[in-house]
């Protein structure tokens, strides 16, 4: 680890991946009521933390920004002046591709090397382990200084800045959509005491396959039945609204359902044919 290292941002993510020698500089030790539990992450971790983020840049040949979602272009906004020539400034917050762009001109035009990194699994227990994507002009740059770190599973995703974020951001589309729909179904199931039932009965309809070949399986019977499963979907929401959950997933899945389903398209062979003929008829309906 030749490059001074610093952490902008020391949550949950920063702690994770803090190696002594480290430096940090988090905005709660500017809070009075925040600051002596910030100091103590600091010392716990072993890194040298800062109290006005001019101080933790200096010098810093890598940052890590790990700032809340919110907070990703203020930060590179605001410390973008801070930075030495030349550093490299990697953005690990989970923001959209735009996001990304627009916090990669903060740094860009003052001089700093902004890379895009997909923080592609929870931190815990992985910490250093935790497959990393990282994209932009500097991508080969970062993924080695990452590598020498001590990061052991690094991917470069793609030469643009949001290559890595468009990644991680439409995986989540199926990853926290699945934990929702669970939300959805289980807690429905539990009040109307079939719990056991139903998971019984995922278990013994829910496939071993790919999620390519899943998703093509998806898609055919949207093709094909949409309209039909849009119309017994909105079953399934008054069932929900009669046991008193919100069918904020349903919903959707009503809507999703009705507009592939009325294509009135006839299923073709292959994933990458049925995404074809469906955004066709998207641009044919929007013309």
């Amino acid at each position: 680890m030749t490059a001074t290292i610093t952490f902008v941002g020391f949550g949950e993510g920063g702690q994770a991946f803090a190696r002594p020698g480290a430096h940090a500089y988090d905005r709660k030790t500017m809070i009075a009521a925040d600051r002596p539990g910030k100091l103590a992450d600091y010392d716990a971790a072993g890194v040298e933390g800062h109290e006005t983020a001019r101080e933790a840049l200096t010098g810093a040949g890598v940052i890590l920004s790990l700032v809340t979602a919110d907070q990703a272009v203020p930060a590179a906004r605001d410390y973008a002046p801070l930075l030495d020539a030349g550093a490299l400034w990697l953005d690990m917050n989970s923001v959209a591709p735009g996001t990304k762009r627009e916090a990669a001109a903060a740094i860009e035009v003052a001089g700093g090397r902004y890379v895009d990194v997909g923080v592609m699994a929870p931190v815990h227990p992985a910490k250093l382990g935790v497959p990393l994507l990282v994209a932009g002009p500097h991508a080969n740059a970062a993924a080695a200084m990452l590598r020498d770190y001590g990061f052991t599973k690094v991917r470069v995703a793609g030469p643009n800045i949001g290559d890595a974020s468009a990644i991680k951001m439409i995986r989540s589309v199926m990853v926290k959509g699945i934990e929702a729909l669970t939300a959805e179904c289980v807690l429905a199931a539990e009040r109307a005491g079939v719990r056991d039932a139903v998971l019984a009965s995922l278990d013994a309809s829910w496939k071993e396959q790919g999620w390519t070949a899943r998703a093509d399986y998806n898609l055919d019977r949207m093709l094909a039945h949409g309209t039909r499963r849009a119309a017994e979907m909105e079953e399934v929401a008054k069932t929900l609204e009669e046991l008193g959950i919100e069918p904020a997933m349903t919903h959707g899945t009503i809507a999703r359902q009705r507009e592939i389903g009325a294509m009135g398209a006839v299923p073709p062979e292959g994933l990458a044919a049925k995404l074809a003929i469906i955004e066709n008829t998207r641009e044919e309906q929007a013309a």
